[in-house]
Order: structure tokens, then C-alpha cells, then sequence
């Protein structure tokens, strides 16, 4: 029986409590083990530890040396990169075959991408007349924030929990990260690399339980914490800047979306429905950059409707070691029941159900497991809950347009603002209707094309803040100005 403790001050702990719960592999709900629940005790143990590890040999560490030690945590990565595979596909039961190509390397690439786009960028001065003619000169000097707790998502674990750990460390702070009740198993994992690295104890800690009366509530209200990063669902995340409301705690919280696909006549039409079925199905819907809501131009919407159809039937659902399954589960029973529940009021709101819309048949030994078919409707209203609401799943809703006005008009009635996707070959219209879309990234002609030198953040209840190169420096550090009289 696999035991997924907390790791706190370089060791794995266990609960004082003996609480656990069970984490099951969403491919045939079989047990994988039982973790830990942090109580108040081990989230007050994980925080100060971390406080402790700012004054210690972390925080005598040159900024040279915090690098190679991030360097070496990312080549460690690599080197244990089975193990990491299969940790990350037994929790989420995502292919192989994708979360080799992204889960893992781009998990490991954020300690090294970060700590060297930080290290290489300048402080402001600036020369000041005075009254005396000697003048005075302004520095600019980062610090570390302090403690920052890390809350991360399921649904890219390692990724996205190394893309805020990775910059918060290479900026001197230290983390305590709550993964995911569904996903413990590569955080967890990741306390072992850290010592392997030689990473003063402290400076990394994982506490693992709940939101509400649990490690989540526990650790963002504990006054010890410095600064909160969040990537989640926008109800946890006004929770959380409540939470951080009091002692004026900094977030940065990527929330919800609901974003649009924009597909002009003029496109690429290859390149959009390949670009719309990575966008709409990769990671089973899991992303929230995900596209949920497609609008093509009328000249050629049956066209693209049938293509997409078309490849959505070529998915191929399997086990993650499967070589020819490009399609897993969702990570859990329970959030299958959530989509499901969507799935099912859309036939209510009168959606025409092109393809899918249902849970699929896998056979005796996997139809315990969370598995649901990929969708597409068409039909729906503008105003139906289901174009309104974030499902999180492999589906998307297809309608037609005939304006340019009229698409961005469509794009934008939403209260959410994370992303967008325009394929077009009219570069003055790329630029124009990206301009005019309200939400905090856009692509032209592709998806999930990520420079981590760039920012990355939501617009309206998307979130609120920036990460991503040195956009990260606003949350990660304190800008003090030292004003020096000549």
C-alpha cells in the first residue's frame, strides 16, 4: 500500500490526526494508497519551517548558487523521468504518450527557464538632479517575498505546480505547496529530488488535504504566509483573496474560463480544425485554456463541422501505457459526474448532440473508471448554461457567424477572460479582432504556444495578476528603491 505523507523541514511526516484518504487511478478507480490529511499541526510545522529556511544557509545561498541547485532539481527531474511518468499518469491517467511530451519535461524546464529569464534581468537606476547640483542616485533591489504558499491544480500537476515553485525559489522565497487531493503523487515525489539536490531542508514543504476546515483553509489563513498563488476554480479562488485579505497578503489567482474559438473563412482550414482538436480535447478538456465555445464563419461552418466530427471519431480512449491512445479519462468519478451533468443539460437546453455526449462502454476492467465520450453540439442558445459555464471537459459547443462585429461581440459575453483562439491568414484582422478580445492571452493561428518569457493571466474572473518571465518578479519579490545622495 503506497503512504503519501506530507514533506516538511526536508522529511516526509505523517499525521499526527492518522486521518488519510484514498487516491484512486481514474483509468479502473483501483487504489493507489492513502494520503496523508494535513491538520492545523502540520501546517503550522510546514510554514515555519519554511520562515526558518529564509535566515538559513537558503537565504546565505548567491543568487548563482540558488540557480545551479535549481538547475540540478530540473536534471534530476529528467533523470527519474519514469518514475515521474508514472506517478503523473497513475493520478491523472492521461496517455503516455502526451504527458511524456509535456507533463514531465515542461514540469522539469521550469526550474531551469525561470531561474535563468530571472537571473538575467536588470534592475532599474535613474539619476536625480538636486537642488545642490551633487544629485542623487536611485537603485532599485529585489528581496525575496518570504513564505509563499502554492495551491495546485489536478489536472497538470507537475507542471504547474514547478511553474510557481520554480520562480518563487529562484527568487530567493520558500513554498509551501497543497497539490491537489486528486493528484498527491509527483509533489510528493518531488521532496525526494530536493534532497537529492542538496536543497537546504525547509525551503520545499508539502502538506496535502481538503479546502474548507482543512490543509488548503489551514495554510492561506495561517499568518505566517507571505503571499498565496492559486491556479483553480474562480469560487476557490474568492475564498482564497478573502483569506489573503486579512494581513494584506499578495495573490496571484489563474481562475475559470470560458474560452472562445474565432474560425474566419479565411483560414487554414486544416490548421484550425487540428489546432480546435487540441484546443477543445487534449487532456480529455482538462485545460483551462481549453476552447469550449467555437465560432465559424458562415461561408465555411459545415465544412469545419464535419471535419471536426471526423477526428473526433478517430480518438482512440485507452489505458496511459497504451502507445495508440491518444484519450484518458477525466481524474475522477466525480468530476465525470459533473461533466456528465452538463452533458445531460444540454440535451435539456436543446442542444443537438453532433458526436459523443455520453459514457462510453471500456470493457469489464476499465468501466469502473471515469471515463465519458469527447462532444460536440451545435443548437444552443447564446444565453444556455452550458455556453456560459466552465465544464472543464472534452467538449465544445459550434455556431455560426457572419460578422466580424457580431464574433466579438459573441467572444466576449462571458464574465470570464483567460484566453482566446483566432485562425485566420488576414493578418490586419488577427491583430485587429486580438486586439478587441477581452481576456489575457490570445492566439492567431495556434494554441497553448507558450514563450515562458511572457506573461500569462486572466482577465475579469479569470484571475487576477501576471506570471511568467520577469512578470514574475512582481509577485515573487519586494521592489525596494535605495536612494543614494552624491
Amino acid at each position: 500500500m503506497n503512504e503519501f505523507k506530507h514533506f516538511i523541514n526536508g522529511a516526509y511526516v505523517g499525521s499526527a490526526s492518522g486521518k488519510t484518504f484514498e487516491n484512486r487511478c481514474p483509468v479502473d478507480n483501483s487504489l493507489i494508497g492513502l494520503v496523508h490529511e494535513a491538520g492545523l499541526d502540520e501546517v503550522d510545522q510546514a510554514v515555519r519551517a519554511a520562515k526558518a529556511a529564509l535566515k538559513g544557509p537558503w537565504g546565505q545561498l548567491s543568487q548563482t548558487q540558488r540557480i545551479e541547485l535549481l538547475n540540478s532539481v530540473a536534471e534530476r527531474i529528467n533523470q527519474r523521468f519514469d518514475e515521474f511518468l508514472e506517478a503523473e499518469c497513475r493520478d491523472t491517467g492521461k496517455p503516455y504518450s502526451i504527458a511524456s511530451h509535456i507533463d514531465i519535461p515542461r514540469g522539469a524546464a521550469n526550474f531551469k527557464a525561470f531561474s535563468e529569464t530571472l537571473a538575467n534581468h536588470p534592475t532599474e537606476a535613474f539619476r536625480l538632479d538636486t537642488p545642490d547640483q551633487l544629485g542623487a542616485i536611485n537603485l532599485g533591489h529585489r528581496t525575496p517575498k518570504g513564505v509563499i504558499a502554492v495551491i495546485s491544480p489536478w489536472n497538470l500537476p507537475l507542471l504547474l505546480m514547478t511553474w510557481k515553485v520554480g520562480p518563487a525559489l529562484a527568487c530567493g522565497n520558500t513554498v509551501v505547496v497543497k497539490p491537489s487531493e486528486e493528484t498527491p503523487a509527483t509533489t510528493t515525489l518531488l521532496g525526494e529530488v530536493m534532497n537529492e539536490c542538496g536543497v537546504p531542508p525547509g525551503v520545499f514543504n508539502v502538506v496535502h488535504g481538503f479546502g474548507p476546515n482543512s490543509a488548503g483553509e489551514f495554510l492561506t489563513t495561517h499568518p505566517l504566509i507571505d503571499a498565496i498563488t492559486f491556479t483553480g476554480e474562480t469560487r476557490t479562488g474568492e475564498a482564497i483573496m478573502k483569506a489573503a485579505a486579512v494581513g494584506l497578503r499578495n495573490i496571484s489567482l489563474e481562475c475559470g474560463g470560458k474560452n472562445p474559438g474565432i474560425v474566419f473563412a479565411d483560414c487554414d482550414l486544416e490548421k484550425a480544425v487540428e489546432g480546435t482538436m487540441r484546443s477543445a480535447f487534449v487532456n480529455c478538456g482538462q485545460v483551462c485554456l481549453g476552447t469550449e465555445r467555437v465560432y465559424v464563419e458562415r461561408p465555411v461552418y459545415d465544412a469545419f463541422l464535419k471535419r471536426m466530427k471526423e477526428q473526433v471519431a478517430k480518438l482512440k480512449l485507452g489505458r496511459p501505457e497504451d502507445p495508440a491512445a491518444n484519450f484518458g479519462p477525466l481524474v475522477s468519478l466525480e468530476h465525470r459526474n459533473k461533466v456528465k451533468y452538463y452533458y445531460d443539460l444540454a440535451l435539456e437546453e436543446g442542444a443537438t448532440v453532433e458526436i459523443g455526449g455520453g459514457i462510453p462502454d471500456m470493457g469489464e476492467e476499465l468501466n469502473g473508471g471515469a471515463w465519458i465520450e469527447p462532444t460536440i453540439w451545435t443548437g444552443l442558445a447564446d444565453d444556455a448554461r452550458v455556453i456560459r459555464e466552465e465544464i472543464f471537459g472534452p467538449c465544445c459547443h459550434i455556431r455560426p457567424f457572419d460578422t466580424e462585429e457580431e464574433v466579438i461581440q459573441l467572444a466576449n459575453d462571458t464574465e470570464y477572460g483567460l484566453a482566446a483562439a483566432i485562425w485566420t491568414e488576414n493578418s490586419s484582422r488577427a491583430i485587429r479582432v486580438a486586439e478587441q478580445i477581452e481576456a489575457g492571452l490570445v492566439w492567431v493561428n495556434s494554441w497553448f504556444l507558450r514563450d515562458l518569457r511572457t506573461a500569462f493571466g486572466g482577465a475579469k474572473q479569470s484571475g487576477i495578476g501576471r506570471e511568467g518571465g520577469v512578470h514574475g518578479l512582481e509577485f515573487y519579490t519586494e521592489l525596494k528603491n535605495i536612494c543614494i545622495k552624491l
